[in-house]
């Protein structure tokens, strides 16, 4: 199995956080010799790579260290140099495995088919997670605000939002279906706006256990030195780890407890890292709870440990236990009560409670026009008065966020398919609402 493909490290940016240090040595990277010459020969195995310049940037270590493996399983006639420089290859020196280092590598391929990007120790890894926290974010209301900026929101929202985001612990969203619940989880993870550094894998007892995903991790926009600047920054980071966005999983109806656990790869004889664990230095958001196979509380009932302790309890394939740090901004959200889903001891672990409730008609009025204008609907103000004095009042004036986008969607529709330009007309709008709402009646089976 080949290692997330390496990315070229990046001169560090200012984000606040401490990046890992370049690893000057082998005793630095905190990896066992054999481990990383086993790594070496199966990298040159399967990708067939001779020059140390190409090794080093998919194995993800310095070229003097690349060198020094290269040295040592020369001394144990795992190695040999072509003996022939390439001008392609910079006037680099050529090296092949030998007879016997294809068996090694055959054989470690054998224990295991990882190759590629040197993993993290685990012990390294939680010193970063330490120095990257999440809790150690400073989250100001501006930044929330800019966040929540494509909203329309009560001000008391963003008042209680915004000690629970700072505070870096568990929130529950609750209320009807249809209110931004999902939008405001979106809008808190566009606030927190810095950098983190995501181990390509991590390293434990030696199993291998991949982390960075290109699905979650968003890689931050490579920064090089310009190489005609007389001042050359230098700053590199330890290139095993991929500087990205602060991470965030979102999961719904789909989410079953065994995601929440390491995923063997049989074949392969490796790991991917469970859900939670990706998602470390982020957000973890939980959508829609209740609509999952697993009961809510047995869900909640799996957070306990972690929520409470900064740590989670994963296990390998042979029953070992280990701990991971749990550094992760966990948001519930659902149309539930709480009291419905959850008993008293599940309330009190789950830090905030928030209630998201629909718009009053003032704040209804103000996204309706918001996205007329961003769809290019041209407001009708006896279309309004029809929508507000006929239609609503058969819903007991129940607004939510979502009906301005629905109707207007609604109404585009309409227009389109008739061929006439857009417009908001009283019978437009008593045709979308007809697809609103389905009307209760009994259907003849």
């Amino acid at each position: 199995m080949n290692a997330p493909a390496a990315l070229s490290p990046a001169t560090l940016a200012p984000s606040g956080v401490t990046p890992p240090p370049l690893p000057r040595s082998i005793a630095e990277t905190g990896l066992s010799p054999v481990l990383l010459r086993d790594l070496l020969l199966k990298t040159m195995f399967r990708m067939n790579l001779e020059y140390i310049s190409d090794l080093s940037r998919v194995i993800c270590l310095p070229v003097t260290l690349i060198q020094d493996m290269i040295d040592a399983a020369r001394g144990q006639k795992f190695i040999e140099a072509t003996g022939t420089l390439h001008a392609t290859s910079g006037n680099e020196m050529g090296y092949q495995l030998t007879d016997a280092g294809k068996a090694r590598a055959l054989d470690a391929l054998a224990q295991s088919e990882y190759y590629g990007a040197a993993p993290v120790p685990l012990e390294m890894y939680k010193e970063q997670v330490k120095r990257q926290s999440i809790r150690n974010l400073t989250l100001t209301r501006a930044d929330l605000m800019r966040g929540m900026g494509h909203l329309i929101l009560p001000p008391d929202l963003i008042d209680n939002l915004g000690p629970a985001v700072s505070s870096g612990r568990s929130i529950l969203m609750y209320g009807p279906p249809g209110n931004g619940k999902s939008s405001i989880s979106n809008g808190i993870r566009d606030a927190l706006g810095d950098k983190i550094y995501v181990p390509r894998a991590i390293e434990y007892s030696g199993q291998i256990i991949t982390v960075y995903d290109p699905i979650v991790h968003s890689a931050a926009e490579e920064q090089t030195d310009d190489p005609n600047s007389l001042r050359r920054t230098g700053n590199r980071f330890d290139a095993r780890y991929v500087r990205c966005e602060r991470p965030t999983v979102i999961t719904g109806g789909e989410l079953t407890l065994d995601m929440l656990d390491l995923k063997y790869n049989p074949t392969a004889r490796t790991y991917t890292a469970s859900l939670q664990l990706k998602a470390t230095g982020g957000i973890f958001i939980i959508d829609d709870l209740g609509r999952q196979s697993e009961p809510p509380q047995k869900i909640v009932n799996r957070w306990i440990v972690p929520l409470e302790e900064s740590r989670d309890i994963l296990a390998l394939q042979s029953g070992e236990k280990f701990t991971v740090p749990f550094d992760t901004l966990v948001i519930f959200s659902t149309n539930f009560h709480p009291n419905e889903i959850f008993d008293g001891a599940a309330l009190r672990r789950i830090f905030f409670k928030i209630k998201i409730d629909g718009p009053d008609q003032e704040n209804f009025l103000k996204i309706f026009a918001l996205v007329a204008r961003k769809k290019k609907m041209p407001l009708d103000e006896k279309a309004l008065i029809h929508l507000l004095k006929v239609k609503y009042p058969t819903i007991n004036n129940n607004f939510a966020n979502y009906q301005p986008v629905f109707l207007i969607d609604q109404m585009i529709a309409i227009c389109e398919f008739e061929g006439i330009p857009y417009q908001m007309t009283p019978a437009l709008i008593d045709r979308a609402w007809a697809n609103m709402f389905v009307r209760d009646e009994k259907i003849a089976k």
